[in-house]
């Protein structure tokens, strides 16, 4: 806590003083204050970076909600803490207005201001940091020719992130990722070349790169007495292609790889206007004997609408639901009907975005069986995933489940 910038916007006085002095303890910079947006403002236009702002909602003259909408477009400020006494629905809103502004939310104190309950939100701070990947400056970020080049080479590499029992953690299988071993920037995930392969029709190349990886992993496996399940991410404009349908029966037979260990995740966005042939390949896909999981579920508009009509045999719920789990009642009351829905249909869900072993132990509580996140695992290259599935037969006695 030592080397932070935090600057405390409250009208309150008193607050305020409390506030500020319990800070000031225990940082070595000064704490920043404003009793207004407008003195805040004031004070970014001084500093040249605020790490954390506690901010008030309900204020006179510029409020804390303008403020946060301001501050956004300074690129000052890398988090926000919320210290208010207004209505939690109404906090609930302004933290998903926070994630709309590209800002990171830490938490919610609430009021009167306790010292201890910041501590844990600046722990979350520092790890954010940590875990934040170094972006690539504009003029560094990857050309056509560099993707093509990356393809010809044969760098771009499936990573798998597996997917487990919330009890016991038993691998069930894993999802497919793509990240790119870049020879001058080590290993890049997609938000660094998937518009560029977009604009430039390249999805399709990458996919059957990666899908041939994940048949070869399963056979590695297979060898090995361990068949694991693997999720491969379709692309809107691939779904439409017709010779999607032919080609992946005929890989699936060269590889000998039962089309029941291969799930294909579509996000559900990408069915709001889907083409006829689109459908048409998902009800191949399914008649071939893959699975189908609709990737994000409840981050869209058409969810149940898809859901009924469409055959899927998998969901998965959308990782902000999960996030939001222990702060927004309602977050959990939806993860609570998605595993109702999911019985009621006959299918899995799985629950996206596990971090701690809180959120897992309420995610039990809440009847959720199959999970993903960095609490079980981070998506890692095929050999480390391979050793991971050994080791998980070797430990839980070669138990598994399927997707």
């Amino acid at each position: 806590m030592q080397d932070l910038t935090v600057l405390v916007l409250e009208d309150e006085p008193f607050q305020r003083l409390v506030t500020v002095t319990a800070l000031e303890k225990h940082l070595s910079s000064p704490v920043l204050q404003a009793a207004d947006g407008d003195q805040a403002m004031a004070m970014l236009a001084t500093t040249s970076f605020v790490d954390i702002v506690l901010c008030d909602l309900n204020m006179a003259g510029m409020d804390g909600l303008a403020f946060l909408r301001h501050a956004s477009s300074s690129g000052k400020v890398g988090a926000v803490v919320l210290c208010s006494e207004l209505d939690p629905i109404l906090r609930q809103a302004t933290v998903a207005m926070i994630h709309c502004l590209g800002l990171t939310y830490l938490g919610d104190l609430g009021k009167p201001f306790h010292l201890e309950g910041f501590r844990p939100l600046v722990k979350r701070y520092h790890e954010h940091c940590k875990a934040a990947p170094r972006l690539l400056c504009p003029a560094e970020l990857p050309c056509l020719g560099d993707v093509q080049r990356g393809l010809d080479n044969g760098e771009f590499e499936a990573y798998y992130q597996p997917k487990v029992t919330l009890e016991g953690q038993l691998l069930v299988g894993a999802e497919v990722l793509a990240r790119w071993n870049h020879p001058q920037w080590g290993v890049l995930s997609p938000a660094h070349f998937l518009s560029v392969m977009e604009q430039h029709n390249l999805i399709d190349r990458l996919f059957w790169h990666l899908f041939e990886q994940g048949l070869e992993l399963h056979q590695r496996l297979a060898a090995q007495g361990r068949v694991v399940n693997l999720a491969f991410n379709l692309h809107p404009g691939q779904l439409a292609c017709n010779a999607l349908t032919e080609r992946i029966p005929l890989l699936l037979k060269r590889a000998k790889v039962p089309p029941s260990k291969v799930m294909f995740e579509i996000t559900e966005s990408a069915l709001i206007s889907a083409p006829a042939s689109s459908l048409e390949n998902l009800v191949r896909l399914r008649m071939l004997g893959c699975g189908l999981a609709m990737d994000d579920f409840g981050a869209g508009y058409s969810s149940l609408d898809r859901l009924s009509e469409l055959p899927f045999n998998q969901i998965k719920l959308d990782r902000t639901f999960v996030h939001k789990m222990q702060s927004q009642p309602r977050s959990a009351a939806i993860i609570s009907c998605s595993v109702a829905l999911a019985r009621a249909l006959d299918i899995s869900l799985v629950l996206e975005g596990v971090e701690t072993v809180e959120q897992q132990e309420r995610l039990i509580e809440l009847g959720g069986n199959l999970a993903q996140g960095y609490l079980f695992a981070r998506p890692m290259p095929e050999n480390h995933f391979f050793d991971f599935c050994l080791q998980q037969t070797a430990a839980k006695g070669g138990a598994s489940t399927n997707d």
